[in-house]
């Protein structure tokens, strides 16, 4: 931009590009670039787990980390990362809860906080940084929030909400769970200084920029003191703490005055409530020698394992079987129902066991019928099945999980691609129960795809991988659905099943699309269109060209992109299937509209509209209208945009689509201000304003500040158009400093803002302004229709 330059006086230049489908309009030199709203509301950031009791023995540890955790202190870092490093069983993740509700307690995280375990020491895998980076996005921008999914770009989002929900309620508390390298837990680091992380691991994880705790185990005293109170919680009239002290230091002793083996041995106590201390450490004391024969571990380890043998030992046959077939399940956390598939027995048998097992320690509740392992008790049950469970029987065991999990994703997938009229499984009530279902097993399934190509089920990964693409896709858990997909592909090349090859390549190519690694995903595509192609299976080749024009037009090769939308529209048409039909020409019409041909991209998104209203897809149908007006503005037929507009405006509304209520009412406004109807105009901008407040979107909320500020301009309400474009620009300088394109969109709206402050006569604080922004460069838009 320029101000007073060659131009004369009082002329200014502004400049703006736009890419993928963003819109930019320009109206007395004036450019309007909408970024639609993609996301429902921010949920409630409260998913810390509770604790129950006494935490024994850490007070000082306690201590230490409140006064990290107190938002006040700044202790000159950044950001104060406590990581809690410790052997297994030392207590690391129950000092780090209790602190951290004891911290939410004294009301210093107004603004949430987030429990994410990292799974660090899994056997199956830990969880990625990327996976982890897209779980927290999840949890604050909601379920089906639409995300970028390049790393960078979740990593802005992600700390541009933080730095909303800081501003907005206050700070934020995220606890990290069991992470085993520094690399899991920096992308998830939050920008300020206000929010705080708590990290525990069995490493001291001495690169992060923290303050470090090295948990060791208890003192003999303390460790004592463990058992009692546990035994007088359960018990207030138990005699034994108080009648054999000098036994009940043997047992601390014995247990290697590890938290985890006091907590079992006081459990077994608790369940034989006639037996004495000194019985009990003597027999910890014989099996202790008899592991020493055979294991060469520490101290600590042999004290675990023998509270462990001990344990076990004590439980009825069948609890004992569901214990072993535990360590079955891909990951650490098992559901009651998956519990009822490995051991063959009814749903309501499997909680009483359960329940048990939780009574001896030996498990933890984690949530709604959903229970965990602790890691060194799956290895130990997977020991014991190996030597008690016949191989036939843990194979039939395990097929009976992977057939629980296969058919109930496949009915939740039935849930989530299902048509209107189409009848579904009574499996779950409705989408979101499928939906809740699938977000809570995704670990679980992606594992279970892993383990069977590991272990020659080649068939349950393919069909199991088949449920899950639509899913994954919409969840855009990327990472998962490129390996699953590769899995699928790898197991049906082995079985020689080209079909199978064809669909596993398209949802890989999907994966790998949201990965933007497009070069590879369009390989994919075309791959999986010439598999069916030559099988003569024309709906999937269909299926794979559509896929393959989404990715095309990522990379700007349109006429290739149009190539393909045509000859899906045509399979479609030959086939006589009408949905596909309306999906292929409203991705026909977003092409024709990047190569400027609007006269036939207005006729191929009215033919969509009215393919999905004929068919009672009011969804579609919205969308199909959304992407007419896009064009038909483009096009210049105004009236006919603001109508377009406006039946998806009403559609939005009817379905309870606020997301999508704020794209449409942005861009009715756009349409609006190029017919005058100013009025009506400001109306829809600060109602799409209020709705990405109200969501989260920072940068939608921006961009219709913008818009606001442009039209109240057009009307003289300079001062009002000040305001807005002020608040746009403090917006975009936030996301700037996260390290979003907030930068690059400031620009654009400091160039409107300068307009209108000489407009208003306001010279001084316009020289301010551009003193202040010159040098930040050109401005970016990136928007895209529904």
């Amino acid at each position: 931009m320029t101000a007073d330059g060659e131009g004369g006086p009082g002329h200014v230049e502004q400049h703006a590009e736009a890419f993928d489908h963003a819109v930019i309009t320009q109206v007395a030199g004036d450019q309007n670039v909408y970024l639609p709203v993609h996301g429902p509301a921010p949920r409630a950031l409260h998913s810390l787990p509770a604790v129950h009791g006494t935490l024994i023995g850490r007070d000082d540890e306690i201590q230490e980390l409140l006064d990290l955790l107190d938002p006040g202190n700044e202790g000159g870092l950044a950001v104060v990362v406590s990581a809690i490093a410790g052997l297994p069983g030392v207590g690391k993740t129950t000092l780090a809860l209790h602190a951290a509700n004891r911290a939410v307690e004294l009301g210093w995280f107004p603004g949430g906080h987030l429990f994410l375990d990292l799974r660090g020491y899994d056997p199956v895998g830990k969880v990625t940084a990327g996976q982890a980076l897209g779980a927290l996005l999840r949890a604050l921008c909601g379920a089906d929030a639409d995300l970028p999914v390049d790393p960078e770009e979740q990593a802005a989002v992600y700390r541009s909400q933080l730095a909303a929900r800081v501003a907005d309620r206050g700070p934020v508390l995220l606890v990290l769970d069991s992470a085993s390298s520094a690399a899991q837990v920096e992308p998830l680091l939050p920008g300020g200084h206000r929010h705080r992380v708590l990290v525990t691991s069995r490493h001291t994880l001495a690169s992060l920029p923290a303050s470090l705790i090295d948990l060791t185990v208890l003192k003999a005293a303390d460790a004592a003191n463990m058992i009692k109170s546990s035994l007088i919680a359960a018990n207030r009239g138990d005699p034994r703490p108080a009648r054999e002290p000098e036994a009940l230091a043997q047992l601390a002793e014995r247990c290697g005055f590890l938290p985890l083996a006091l907590q079992i041995t006081a459990a077994n106590l608790m369940v034989e409530s006639e037996r004495s201390l000194a019985d009990l450490a003597g027999e910890l004391k014989d099996e202790q020698a008899r592991l020493a024969l055979s294991y060469s571990d520490d101290e600590q380890t042999l004290a675990v394992r023998a509270s462990f043998e001990l344990s076990y030992r004590r439980l009825p046959p069948e609890q004992a079987q569901l214990f072993r077939l535990l360590s079955l399940n891909p990951t650490a956390q098992v559901s009651l129902e998956a519990a009822a598939a490995l051991t063959a027995v009814s749903v309501g048998q499997s909680r009483s066991l359960l329940v048990k097992l939780a009574q001896a320690h030996l498990i933890e509740p984690v949530g709604e019928q959903r229970w965990r392992m602790h890691d060194l008790l799956r290895l130990y049950a997977r020991e014991l099945a190996d030597r008690h469970i016949g191989v036939n029987d843990q194979e039939e065991a395990f097929d009976r999980l992977l057939e629980y999990y296969r058919t109930t994703a496949g009915a939740a997938d039935d849930h989530l691609c299902a048509l209107p009229g189409d009848s579904l499984p009574e499996r779950f009530p409705g989408r979101m129960a499928a939906l809740a279902w699938l977000d809570g097993e995704r670990l679980n399934l992606v594992a279970a795809v892993t383990l069977a190509v590991a272990t020659a089920r080649p068939r349950i990964a393919m069909s199991l991988t088949e449920h899950l693409a639509v899913f994954l896709n919409q969840g855009r858990h990327s990472d998962d659905a490129i390996t699953t997909g590769q899995h699928a592909v790898t197991a049906a090349r082995e079985l020689g099943d080209r079909d199978s090859e064809g669909r596993a390549l398209n949802n890989l190519g999907s994966g790998l699309m949201q990965a933007r690694r497009f070069e590879e995903a369009i390989d994919a595509h075309t791959r999986a269109a010439g598999i069916h192609r030559e099988l003569g299976n024309q709906q999937r080749e269909g299926a794979a060209l559509n896929n393959l024009g989404l990715v095309l037009r990522e990379v700007r090769r349109f006429e290739e992109a149009l190539e393909a939308d045509t000859r899906d529209l045509a399979i479609c048409r030959e086939l006589g299937d009408r949905h596909g039909e309306g999906r292929a020409l409203n991705n026909l019409g977003c092409g024709l509209l990047q190569a400027r041909r609007f006269e036939e991209a207005v006729d191929a998104h009215t033919r969509a509209a009215g393919i999905h209203r004929e068919l009672g897809d009011r969804h579609s149908e919205g969308m199909a209208l959304n992407n007419l007006g896009l064009v038909l503005r483009e096009a210049g037929r105004f009236e006919e945009a603001i109508e377009a507009h406006t039946q998806d405006l009403a559609i939005c509304r009817e379905l309870g689509e606020g997301d999508s209520e704020g794209t449409a009412l942005n861009n009715l406004g756009l349409v609006l201000r190029e017919v005058r109807r100013f009025e009506e105009a400001i109306g829809a901008h600060t109602r799409a304003a209020a709705i990405c407040r109200e969501l989260g979107d920072r940068q939608g909320e921006g961009m219709a500040l913008n818009n606001l500020g442009l039209v109240l301009r057009e009307v003289r309400q300079l001062e009002e158009a000040v305001d807005a474009l002020t608040r746009a620009a403090a917006i975009f300088r936030e996301l700037g400093d996260q390290g979003s394109q907030g930068t690059a969109f400031e620009g654009m709206v400091v160039n409107n803002l300068a307009v209108v402050l000489r407009e208003a006569r306001r010279f001084r604080r316009m020289r301010r302004l551009w003193r202040a922004v010159m040098g930040r460069g050109r401005s970016i838009g990136n928007g895209r229709p529904r």
